[in-house]
């Protein structure tokens, strides 16, 4: 099962107050697992860059003056995510940054319902506990060394390892290995044999001696010859 990890930055909280997406990131994943596929890009926002939102993830005007716009990479975008879930961190700030870039290109619009919230996820796992991405980390001992400030694709790496602990994390023993991958160090297929396990005399003589106490017994005794089972037809 193909899924993807999406995250952004933006120039501040809301579309609808003329702020654009500076930066997006998006991970790749098989079966709640990240593959090595990722897709990023930082943008143009043709527009000046707020002090508070520079503060969050240092990304500045004149940094981004040289970038692309959303414009000229939104189909590289849509190939990379295609149809797949999106996995997103409060789905609807994100999700509403996107559609607001898509509206601004006469492009289809993407659907909520496509979308794993984490937040929810991690509120119905963990009532009252804090649900930002930071505090998720910290609860599942992921490292957060290198985020002294936001980042869109670090944060999606970190948001794929938190998404793989609330679905349950890996199972290491449930690997599904094949058989070649569980053969013994220095020991070939060749060299293998069936163990034949055969009783003793004594175990035989035992077995007899039981047998003979048996009233009635299926199991022949030691001067009878075995049954022979015939069907009539």
């Amino acid at each position: 099962m193909r899924e993807v990890v999406l995250d952004t930055e933006t120039t501040g909280l809301d579309p609808n107050d003329g702020h654009r997406i500076v930066e997006i990131g998006a991970v790749e994943l098989f079966n709640h697992v990240a593959t090595d596929q990722v897709f990023h890009c930082y943008l143009n926002p043709d527009r000046s860059m707020p002090a508070e939102a520079f503060a969050v993830h240092g990304l500045s005007g004149a940094f981004l003056a040289d970038k692309p716009r959303f414009a000229d990479i939104a189909e590289a975008l849509h190939v990379f995510l295609g149809d797949s879930p999106l996995v997103i961190h409060n789905a609807a700030f994100d999700l509403g940054f996107l559609n607001a870039e898509m509206r601004r290109l006469g492009r289809g619009e993407m659907a909520m319902a496509r979308c794993i919230d984490t937040v929810a996820l991690a509120r119905r796992r963990f009532p009252g506990a804090p649900a930002n991405l930071d505090a998720l980390c910290r609860r599942f001992q992921i490292d957060l060394s290198d985020r002294a400030q936001h980042g869109a694709l670090k944060d999606a790496k970190l948001l794929a390892r938190v998404y793989l602990e609330l679905r349950g994390g890996r199972e290491p023993g449930l690997s599904l290995a094949s058989a070649a991958t569980r053969r013994l160090p220095g020991i070939s297929p060749a060299q293998w044999s069936p163990r034949v396990v055969a009783p003793s005399a004594e175990e035989k003589a035992a077995h007899a001696t039981f047998v003979g106490r048996l009233p009635g017994s299926l199991w022949p005794k030691p001067d009878e010859p075995a049954a022979v089972a015939t069907s009539a037809g």
